[in-house]
């Protein structure tokens, strides 16, 4: 396993973002905006990835919500960064065995194997192998 990261999906999360990078003195990178992404249409000027640097040790990762109404408990995600892909589809098959697969493990534009699974106790995991 490579990393552990938490990610926060917020409305407005430009806004969200830049209010903790002052806050948590950390900075900005990696934005991605929705724009030119079809899975995304309609949704310009929101962002699909950003990350806030709060040291070299840890960044927490930010999404705008797209389509669904911020429910408390499911806009925080942990998740995990793989060295190779079995050892992802090893984790994804353990914590969907008793979980709630909400995406399948399947390969993504972003040139990563990438799925989501609720686990048997409630805490949201997002798994990525880039390849």
């Amino acid at each position: 396993m490579k990393k552990l990261y938490t990610r926060l999906n917020i409305e407005n999360c430009k806004e969200a973002i830049e209010y903790y990078a002052q806050v948590l003195n950390g900075e900005i990178k990696n934005v991605q905006l929705a724009d030119g992404v079809e899975m995304f249409k309609g949704h310009e000027g929101k962002y699909i990835h950003a990350e806030l640097h709060l040291n070299e040790h840890y960044v927490i990762f930010f999404n705008d919500i797209f389509g669904n109404e911020p429910v408390r408990g499911n806009n925080m995600i942990m998740g995990l960064d793989f060295d190779n892909e079995e050892e992802i589809r090893k984790v994804y098959n353990g914590l969907s065995k008793e979980g709630i697969v909400t995406m399948e493990l399947q390969d993504t534009f972003w040139n990563a194997l990438y799925g989501k699974v609720t686990d048997k106790y409630g805490i949201h995991w997002e798994l990525n192998h880039q390849r």
